[in-house]
């Protein structure tokens, strides 16, 4: 008798504790809206993740100059499996609320974002000048 006291004092304890974010109930029309955008961003990122070859050869080569040229298919190589691999669980997964309640497990989210190059100095040199 002691141990299910115990037990049901313990349990009301931890339930009072949570947050009230996480006690408050979703709609369901939200959790639905939220796995549909999941399962579209994996099904999208693994059918475009072959774009990443030549994105990470141009971005690579404006960062890094003519050894991008090199450095750029490794790089495009690794991202193009990285994507596939990231949109494959996405889609396979998309009923579950990881990470972060169906938050991007890639940045940028889509292939098609981010072209600006990441090493962009000219904003610098100008102020020196």
């Amino acid at each position: 008798m002691k141990k299910i006291l115990l037990f049901s004092a313990l349990l009301v304890a931890s339930v009072a504790m949570l947050p009230p974010s996480v006690r408050a109930e979703q709609k369901p029309e939200m959790i639905a809206e939220k796995m549909a955008v999941k399962l579209t961003r994996g099904v999208a990122n693994s059918l475009t993740s072959i774009i990443e070859f030549p994105k990470q050869i141009v971005l690579t080569t404006s960062d890094m100059g003519a050894a991008g040229v090199f450095v750029g298919p490794l790089k495009g190589i690794g991202m193009t499996v990285y994507r596939a691999f990231i949109g494959v669980s996405e889609a396979v997964f998309f009923m579950v609320p990881q990470p972060g309640y169906y938050d991007p497990m890639i940045d940028p989210v889509y292939v098609w974002e981010g072209w600006e190059p990441k090493g962009d100095t000219t904003k610098a040199v100008a102020e020196e000048k």
